[in-house]
């Protein structure tokens, strides 16, 4: 792609961030420019995001109906998996499972609560209402 050529469409991040791109200058090397951003890129991001959201919502769902612990809700809202949550809690993978469980969840001590809380980045007490008050 040639430098003039970058494409500087308006996208999700372009207030917040710009992109690095590879460029062919007037003299025919490779350079670096700044893009603002690519609309079809733009419309793929999107589109991650919405799924994203679907996924929060249905695990919270999954929570008020008793099917889950809230556990399942934070996973999802801070983008984590099973495997990230084990290591920053220090659980094994197969002990978070059981705490993905509501019966489970229920008899945790107030450490592990913490713990969960602390990996979150929340209180124990937004962990089990999943009433999170972002800054």
């Amino acid at each position: 792609m040639k430098k003039e050529d970058i494409p500087q469409d308006d996208g999700a991040l372009n207030k917040l961030t710009k992109e690095v791109v590879y460029a062919v200058d007037n003299s025919g090397n490779y350079t670096t420019e700044l893009s603002t951003g690519w609309d079809v890129k733009s419309t793929a991001l999107d589109a991650a995001w919405e799924d994203i959201e679907q996924r929060i919502a249905h695990a919270r769902q999954k929570v008020l109906h008793h099917e889950a612990s809230p556990i399942l809700y934070f996973i999802e809202l801070r983008l984590m998996d099973i495997g990230i949550v084990a290591a920053y809690t220090g659980f094994w993978k197969w002990t978070v499972k059981q705490h993905l469980k509501p019966a489970v969840f229920k008899k945790l001590s107030d450490t592990k609560l913490q713990q969960y809380a602390d990996v979150f980045n929340v209180s124990v007490e937004e962990l089990k209402s999943m009433n999170v008050h972002e800054d």
